[in-house]
C-alpha cells in the first residue's frame, strides 16, 4: 500500500463520492440494478455463459471502484456458467478505495454479502499482489493500479467483454480518449462485446473509429441513453 494513492471519499446521503472527480461511485437510483442493466444485460452475459463452449471467459473493466461490478458479475458467473469454467476479471483502477470505505459502500447490497465478505477478506492481498483467486478457484480477480491507457498498453489478455465504467467523461476526460479505444481494439476479438453507462459523443465516436459497432438503448434510471456493441475489426 505504500506506493498506492487511495481514493479520498466524501459521503453524501450515504453514497460515496470521489473528492478528486466530484462524481458518485454508483447510481443513487440503485447501483446494483444499474450494473445488472448496463454491464450484465448490455453484454448479454447470462445467455453467453449459459451456452459457453470455452472453459474460460475474460472481462476487462475500467474503474474497479467499490467492486460492485465485479461482485455482480461473480454472482451471475457462479449461477450460470459451467462449473468447470474459469472467469478472469481484470480491473483497472487509478485510486483504489481503502478497505474501510469499500466495506461501508458494499453495505448497500446485503444480497451480495457472502461475495462481498470474500472480496473484503482478500482485498489487502489483492492490493499488495495484484491478483487473487476466489470462490473455489472459479474466478481470478486481477486489479491493476494506474492510468487505464498505460496499464492496457502493457496487457496481452484478450477481452471477451468490456465493462467501460469509471467516472463520467465530463468528470474524467483523460480516461475517455482515442488511446483507450485503440488499446481496447488491440485487446479484442471477433466476439468481444462492450457496454457502458455513457452515450457521450466522444465515446461513441471513439469506439466507432476504433472498430466497434455502437448501439444505443435507453439508459438506466435518470440516464437518457447508454451504449453497447461489439468489435467489428481494425479500421483501415
Amino acid at each position: 500500500m505504500a506506493n498506492i494513492t487511495t481514493a479520498t471519499i466524501k459521503w453524501r446521503d450515504g453514497l460515496p463520492y470521489s473528492s478528486a472527480f466530484d462524481d458518485v461511485y454508483f447510481s443513487s437510483d440503485n447501483g446494483l440494478l444499474e450494473t445488472e442493466y448496463v454491464f450484465i444485460a448490455g453484454n448479454d452475459l447470462v445467455n453467453r455463459w449459459q451456452t459457453l463452449e470455452e472453459n474460460t471467459f475474460s472481462i476487462i473493466e475500467t474503474g474497479f471502484g467499490t467492486g460492485l461490478n465485479f461482485l455482480c458479475a461473480a454472482k451471475h458467473w457462479l449461477e450460470h456458467a459451467p462449473a468447470d469454467a474459469k472467469l478472469t476479471f481484470i480491473s483497472l483502477e487509478k485510486f483504489p478505495l481503502t478497505s474501510s470505505d469499500m466495506q461501508q459502500a458494499l453495505l448497500h447490497w446485503p444480497t451480495l454479502q457472502p461475495l462481498s465478505d470474500a472480496l473484503l477478506s482478500n482485498y489487502a492481498s489483492l492490493l499488495a499482489h495484484g491478483a487473487c483467486t476466489l470462490f473455489k478457484q472459479r474466478i481470478q480477480l486481477q486489479l491493476h493500479i494506474g492510468d487505464a491507457v498505460s496499464v492496457l498498453h502493457n496487457m496481452h489478455t484478450k477481452a471477451d467483454a468490456w465493462f467501460l465504467d469509471g467516472f463520467a467523461p465530463s468528470k474524467n476526460p483523460d480516461m475517455w480518449q482515442a488511446a483507450l479505444f485503440a488499446e481496447m481494439a488491440r485487446l479484442s476479438h471477433a466476439n468481444t462485446s462492450f457496454a457502458t453507462f455513457t452515450s457521450a459523443g466522444i465515446v461513441r465516436r471513439g469506439l466507432k473509429d476504433a472498430g466497434f459497432n455502437v448501439l444505443k438503448k435507453p439508459g438506466f434510471g435518470k440516464k437518457r441513453e447508454m451504449i453497447h456493441g461489439g468489435f467489428l475489426g481494425a479500421q483501415s
